[in-house]
């Protein structure tokens, strides 16, 4: 990628930087273990060490990174703690925002349900072409819908905040047998509860929904102590 096309301010380097880093990460272009160099992705870029060391820094603030001085840096492993706090998070707000859609008005469900009936048929289809990250990309556009639905600036940053502790969540979800279908018929049950305004049990649906990696997965991911850094 050249300079040219990055643009000239340190901001919008950084930016840019940021971005190219943060979409090689969610793509499955890292691997998790591995210590990576800022110098490295410079010469990609071609661009100075700075912007990457500010973007680094950010990618570290919002959950992507950990940065080992003197080594470089390392895709953010999953811990039980990590799992148990974003669904508790995940919980509150798309809780909040099951209740509110069981209360406005037609024209903005309406809105609404045309979001998240174009997320389901895409994961269906994601399904049928055996294509994971495709079904991953749009299992977080439903969710991502529920939570703009309550049109709240700060619901948006924090589940942006939490967008790759997710990505590795349903990511180890799904490779459970049978549980990319469940997530379908789950998704598809609580729309329905939606259009019914059957707002509580769509309510207990998600939360149930949502809950289900940290009694299926626990067991997967280390505890914070048994971490290398």
């Amino acid at each position: 990628m050249a300079v040219s096309s990055l643009g000239n301010s340190p901001g919008m380097l950084q930016s840019r930087a940021y971005e190219y880093i943060k979409r090689k990460i969610l793509n499955d272009d890292m691997e998790v273990g591995v210590y990576y160099s800022e110098t490295k992705l410079a010469q990609e870029l071609n661009i100075s060490r700075t912007p990457i060391r500010q973007a680094l820094h950010c990618l570290s603030q919002d959950g992507y990174i950990t940065i080992a001085p003197s080594r470089g840096f390392t895709l953010r492993q999953l811990t039980r703690l990590d799992v148990r706090e974003t669904i508790e998070t995940r919980c509150a707000i798309e809780g909040f925002c099951t209740y509110r859609l069981g209360i406005q008005t037609d024209e903005k469900r309406r809105r609404f349900f045309l979001d998240i009936n174009d997320a389901l048929d895409s994961m269906q289809d994601a399904i049928d072409a055996k294509d994971m990250k495709r079904f991953i990309n749009y299992d977080h556009q439903f969710h991502l819908a529920i939570v703009k639905s309550a049109r709240n600036h700060e619901f948006d940053q924090i589940f942006q905040r939490l967008m790759y502790l997710i990505h590795l969540t349903t990511k180890s979800a799904i490779e459970i047998p049978g549980r990319l279908e469940e997530t379908v018929q789950e998704h598809v049950s609580y729309v329905n509860l939606l259009k019914n305004r059957e707002t509580t049990e769509a309510y207990h649906l998600m939360m149930k929904h949502l809950m289900m990696p940290i009694e299926l997965l626990s067991d997967n991911f280390p505890d914070e102590e048994d971490m290398p850094w």
